[in-house]
């Protein structure tokens, strides 16, 4: 076998190979992935012996020689980071190199990990060609085997060979590796997440007989207007293939149609088939499906699809990107159970076996090349690689090995030429390849606003008026007119949208109205799918997730690594139950004249399957309890048909005197690969009566001096001086106080970068984190005690009037608020309502109203209505750097009890917003990591007329019109009921 790298011309300057622009020496050509064959495999992954260094040496070359004594070497897990097994420390940075930008050169301070494998061959192994395959290394890597130099290479999430089989010896080998943290592949590695150096993917050797199968690629496409699939396979050397399903047997190069099966996310169909050479045996899964750009519409199969993506990066929060296989198909099950179809491969290929799952789960994937040069940016891309003629066989060698290994994988419908690189003809070239070696599939980059290199365009974080506009075919033209009228006809797919940092995203549902209405529109990618917090523990145990900042980087941008939909340890968060609930595939409405709830009107918003794999569970529901319960018949739907399907008439035994709602569910009727029989797909609610008229209230009890500094009115007990209520019942209490504060969110503080306002930085400029209280007046008015303040931050005129009416029917408090802005005020409200301290013995709460987890005005789409019931303490959501959380929506009643059933219930008019925590929202906001919120003894609850909406605005668009709470006058009541 040849070395590929021979025919790549070497940098002219006189630096280091890990310096140099070339992609690496002595490595053999790509080819496509074939995890499985007869072929002999030896995995060498393992206990290393490891040696770390500050520098990048060079020249002692001794350690790589077999007899080198490295008994006082360290232990390393490999496949693993070095960092993250005590040597030295990870960073994060999102844009920022974390060393001068002075390409290709970098700093003397590089840590450099050496590392060495003894193993033994098996006495059976064959002779002849013996492949070393190395799965991934960052950022650099040389190798020695047997004390003779294979060579080096760069290009840290690509498949790298050597031909390693005239090196190997009967008994004891030794493999050595220097890894290099930096090199000039760094510079095509700024990929917004932990730098991570280390052997973190796979490294076996294979066996290669004489005619084995050197490369293959699979052709399989579908012609969707007679049914057939036509399959060629390609192969070096020649051999035969066979697929005993479809009764094919056919030589490579030779080409069979014939009725097939059709491959597509929602209906993963594959074919196992054989390729067969005369030295192996290699087994195929193929799966038919054809890609194309048409009519200006991205289309799979002969339809338009609707891309209800994620980008997700490669992260384990105890191992960093050396991810199993296990943990694979965890994300993949999680992203196919909250109805995801989509993921881009943000900002490299990944572990090849991820794609196969994807194959097999049905998921369509943008294959992203390992690249990004994004820290030129901030030089506005003085030296940018890629429009550096000198970096462009580094380019290629990315493009070529991502395209080779990953071709024959079905679910890979577009391949991307990297991430924020800015433009070039380093791009350039690498589309032209790209299209030469696969026409088969479209082409993807975000960074080169006119879309010469590509079939769609793409934008990140386009708010939604431009995404309108882009559907419309209305967006701002470009200069060239015939570069204009390009991108105008092509479809047009978010890469990036909706960013999942902290409590949020807002704003899903008017996005997904968006790409429905608009056909141009098809989709994007939510950033991203997990937060990248590193595993850590306090001293006494604790376990936390550690983020930029938190290990003594230098340079680095905090939390901003967690950004994801699901908790490092892949617990989901409320924004991935949000989007689940945005983008199902089925959709209930309410389809009786005006709305009317008789009939419910169920859409099928798949883009293949039809409605026969669920069924559609519904219950009658009275404040929250089922009264009646069935199943409806609903004909299998094909995509894009709706159906009015009458609902039963509500039992006439059924309370009457109670909130009604209709609930209408889709599940899976049978299991899937991906989840059990019953898994709940898709769910709506439709109101089944008016609401029903409040009960009057009628107040029987007036205020009266207590002791000598209180006031008396039927369970409660206040200060006679301020007017605050300092027991209800038997139960000592704090407040309720006006309260407009809460813990900034990461979208409220905002990105420095972004346009719009920052809610976050000027809450606190204003001062809202520090407001006073002043009593005007507490005054008894006939059966109310009334009670006047002003609440204000200082060094401003900004205020609010606030007016408490305070009455009792004997048994229960009634608090009527009314609140006035004084003031020009200049940026919403976080929030609007009262704070109140309790009993911290109040453990459990019960409420009526959304639920089961928490949401905000522009995040409720999931907000489910029911009864729902949990411990306090479970009320939290626990944020990697903690910040506002936990806020159920819609609330009618709220009840807060004691193990012995006592407690507090709290009733609001309208509706209203409950949070209960054991801390304050400024211990909440002074927090940094989940270690840091210690419970008091206090349960503090916030009942809120209305909350600030929740936006993007961390990297994205801020909160929409409609979700802003502007200062404005408001008038709420709650009714506060002890309970015995």
């Amino acid at each position: 076998m040849v070395s590929y790298e021979e025919d790549v011309p070497h940098s002219e300057e006189d630096v280091p190979y890990y310096e140099d622009v070339t992609p690496g020496s002595g490595c053999l050509p790509p080819g496509a992935w074939l995890p499985r064959s007869d072929a002999a495999r030896l995995p060498l992954g393992g206990t290393w012996r490891f040696r770390l260094s500050p520098a990048a040496t060079t020249e002692d070359e001794t350690f790589a020689r077999p007899e080198y004594d490295d008994s006082a070497w360290e232990e390393l897990r490999v496949p693993g980071h070095w960092v993250l097994q005590g040597h030295g420390a990870p960073g994060y940075t999102n844009t920022g190199y974390p060393f001068p930008v002075d390409p290709p050169r970098v700093p003397d301070e590089n840590p450099t990990g050496d590392h060495r494998y003894a193993f033994d061959l098996p006495a059976d192994w064959p002779a002849g060609s013996t492949v070393l395959h190395f799965g991934g290394v960052e950022s650099c890597a040389r190798v020695w085997l047997n004390g003779s130099e294979l060579g080096h290479f760069k290009g840290s999430r690509l498949p790298h060979e050597f031909e390693a089989g005239p090196l190997l010896r009967p008994g004891r080998n030794v493999l050595a590796v220097r890894v290099h943290q930096w090199s000039s592949g760094s510079y095509l590695e700024d990929q917004d997440q932990w730098w991570l150096p280390g052997v973190f993917r796979e490294v076996e050797l294979r066996h290669r007989p004489e005619g084995a199968v050197r490369d293959a690629f699979v052709h399989a496409e579908y012609d969707h207007r007679t049914g057939q699939g036509t399959l060629r396979v390609d192969s070096d050397p020649a051999g035969r293939v066979t697929v005993p399903e479809l009764g094919l047997e056919l030589a490579t190069g030779e080409s069979a149609t014939v009725p097939v099966e059709p491959w597509t996310a929602e209906t993963p169909r594959l074919y196992d088939a054989e390729l067969a050479t005369s030295g192996e045996r290699v087994p195929l899964r193929i799966g038919f499906r054809t890609v194309v750009v048409e009519d200006g519409l991205l289309k799979v199969n002969g339809r338009p699809i609707l891309l209800r993506g994620v980008n997700r990066h490669e992260f384990d929060p105890a191992h960093g990107r050396a991810v199993g296989a296990d943990l694979m198909r965890r994300d993949l099950l999680l992203m196919k159970q909250h109805n995801i179809n989509a993921v881009r491969t943000s900002h490299y290929p990944p572990d090849p076996a991820f794609l196969a799952l994807c194959d097999e789960l049905g998921l369509w994937v943008v294959d992203e090349c390992d690249l990004e040069t994004h820290g030129f940016a901030q030089q506005g891309w003085r030296g940018n690689p890629v429009d550096d003629e000198r970096w462009t066989p580094a380019l290629l060698d990315r493009a070529r090995r991502m395209v080779e290994r990953d071709k024959n994988h079905p679910s890979v419908i577009m391949w991307s030429l990297g991430n924020e690189c800015g433009t070039g003809r380093g791009l350039s070239a690498m589309a032209a390849w790209m299209r030469e070696r696969d026409p088969s599939r479209p082409l993807h980059y975000e960074g080169d606003p006119s879309c010469a290199d590509t079939d769609v365009y793409s934008r990140m974080y386009a708010d939604h008026a431009e995404v309108e506009r882009i559907g419309r075919r209305t967006e701002e033209p470009l200069p060239d007119a015939t570069l204009d009228a390009r991108r105008r006809g092509l479809p047009f797919v978010l890469c990036e949208y909706a960013h999942a940092m902290g409590n949020g995203p807002g704003g899903l549902s008017e996005y997904q109205r968006l790409f429905e209405r608009y056909e141009r529109c098809q989709g994007g990618f939510v950033w991203e799918w997990v937060d990248h917090g590193l595993r850590q523990y306090t001293a006494g145990g604790v376990r936390y997730h550690a983020y930029g900042g938190d290990f003594g980087e230098e340079v680095h941008d905090g939390n901003f690594v967690c950004d994801g939909l699901v908790f490092p340890e892949r617990v989901p968060s409320p924004g991935l139950i949000e989007y689940k609930k945005v983008i199902e595939p089925v959709r209930f409405e309410a389809a009786g004249p005006d709305g009317a709830p008789w009939a419910v009107r169920v859409t099928n918003l798949q883009d293949f399957a039809d409605l026969s794999a669920l069924a559609f569970p519904w219950s009658y529901e009275i404040e929250g309890r089922p009264a009646a319960e069935g199943t409806l018949t609903v004909p299998p739907l094909l995509p894009g048909e709706s159906a009015e399907v009458k609902l039963p008439a509500p039992p006439e035994d059924a309370p009457q005197d109670g909130e009604a709602l209709w609930t209408v569910r889709a599940v899976l009727a049978e299991d899937a690969v991906w989840a059990e029989a019953g898994h709940e797909v898709a769910w709506g609610q439709l109101p089944a009566a008016p609401l029903p008229v409040p009960r009057p209230w009628t107040p029987s009890a007036t205020p009266r001096r207590g002791g000598d500094r209180t006031l008396a009115l039927g369970p409660g007990v206040f200060d006679a001086t301020t007017g605050i209520l300092s027991r209800l019942g038997d139960s000592p209490v704090t407040g309720p106080r006006l309260d407009v504060w809460r813990a900034p969110t990461d979208n409220d503080e905002g990105a420095p970068w972004q346009p719009g306002q920052r809610c976050g930085p000027e809450w606190r400029r204003i001062g809202l984190h520090r407001m006073r209280h002043r009593t005007d007046a507490v005054t008894a008015e006939g059966d109310a005690l009334v009670v006047r303040t002003r609440v204000a931050p200082a060094a401003t005129s900004l205020g609010f009037s606030v007016v408490h009416r305070w009455s009792s029917d004997g048994a229960a408090l009634r608090l009527e608020v009314a609140v006035t802005p004084e003031g020009d005020w200049p940026v919403p409200l976080p929030r609007l309502g009262v704070r109140m301290g309790l009993d911290g013995d109040l453990s459990a709460v019960r409420w009526f109203g959304g639920g089961p987890g928490e949401a905000y005005p522009d995040t409720s789409a999931a907000a489910h209505v029911g009864r729902w019931s949990l411990p306090v303490d479970a009320l939290q959501t626990p944020y990697v750097r903690p910040q506002e959380n936990g806020a159920r929506i819609g609330v009618r009643w709220a009840e807060l009890t004691r193990p012995d059933g006592s407690g507090l219930r709290i009733e609001g008019e309208p509706h209203y917003f409950f949070t209960a925590r054991r801390w304050t929202s400024e211990e909440l906001d002074a927090a940094r990591h989940t270690p840091d919120l210690v419970a008091g003894d206090r349960v503090w609850l916030n009942l809120d007329h209305a909350q600030h909406g929740i936006g993007s605005g961390s990297c994205g668009p801020g909160v929409l019109p409609q979700y802003r709470l502007e200062a404005a006058p408001a008038a709420f009541a709650f009714t506060f009921r002890p309970l015995e």
